[in-house]
């Protein structure tokens, strides 16, 4: 068994942040109602900044992001929820097709999450008459954030475990085993949330990537999957999945992270061609 002396040991945190009665508020759903929130806020300020946007300004109004906030946290949650079951354990789901309903017990996918929020900017846009292209941009430029803090639920969770490791930042989870292991929901949350955001921002507020619409969009599907797949080299496969080539080569998160790169690809470079409008 390895060991190192600077492991960190997990302080095994209740999954259950308070418990009002009946009613248990989950860390992980405190995370999703977060960064939502916040979401809410920065694409406020980002659409009500004119110098952003040039000379037309911004062809989103706060108004409009108030009336998406019900399609956005629909388009995550039913598209997480369909992307876990189709592409993670599927067979589970068709043995006991009642915990299909079940989302209190986990199973959310990302890439299925960021489908079903697609899915509902196009559909909003195209009724509200603007480019999806632009509205893609402000939710992906505040999507780093929620990235962030859902990863740290995951860490407080005990879940979606790092291989094992001897670097002296390892972290020993108790619920797993006494192995010291790589604590790759930090690391995917500072990759996929934080710096993205970070990159995200300079771009906006330095840069004016806005007045490209489907660049800062095409730059967060990039840089979320590139992250991805950097994570994935340390992190251990779903049980139910394993690796699709040998034992330590190709998990479903970086084939599902392959198609991401190449729309976030085509959406930068042919962004000069948009306009803000439909």
């Amino acid at each position: 068994m390895l060991t190192t002396l600077s492991a960190f040991v997990h302080p095994q945190f209740d999954p259950v942040m308070i418990s009002l009665g009946p009613l248990a508020i989950h860390w992980y759903g405190v995370a999703y109602v977060v960064g939502i929130l916040f979401g809410w806020w920065y694409a406020k300020k980002l659409v009500s900044n004119d110098t952003l946007w040039g000379s037309e300004g911004s062809p989103i109004s706060e108004l409009d992001l108030d009336d998406f906030m019900v399609w956005a946290v629909g388009g995550i949650i039913l598209g997480g929820r369909i992307g876990y079951i189709l592409f993670y354990d599927l067979a589970s789901y068709i043995e006991n097709p009642l915990n299909i309903f079940k989302v209190w017990q986990g199973g959310m996918s990302f890439h299925g999450g960021l489908a079903g929020i697609i899915l509902a900017m196009i559909l909003f846009a195209k009724r509200r008459g603007f480019s999806p292209y632009s509205l893609f941009d402000v939710i992906a430029a505040c999507c780093g954030v929620g990235l962030f803090l859902g990863r740290v639920a995951n860490f407080i969770n005990q879940e979606l475990f790092g291989k094992v490791t001897d670097v002296p930042w390892a972290v020993i989870f108790p619920i797993m085993d006494n192995q010291p292991r790589h604590a790759s929901q930090l690391y995917e949350g500072i990759l996929e949330g934080l710096v993205v955001f970070v990159i995200l921002a300079i771009l906006i507020w330095r840069f004016k990537k806005l007045r490209q619409p489907g660049f800062i969009g095409g730059i967060f599907l990039v840089g979320y999957a590139v992250g991805r797949i950097l994570v994935e080299f340390v992190r251990i496969p779903d049980v139910q999945l394993g690796y699709f080539f040998g034992t330590s080569w190709i998990t479903m998160g970086m084939m599902l992270s392959l198609p991401v790169i190449a729309v976030g690809l085509w959406g930068m470079a042919t962004s000069r061609n948009r306009s803000t409008e439909t």
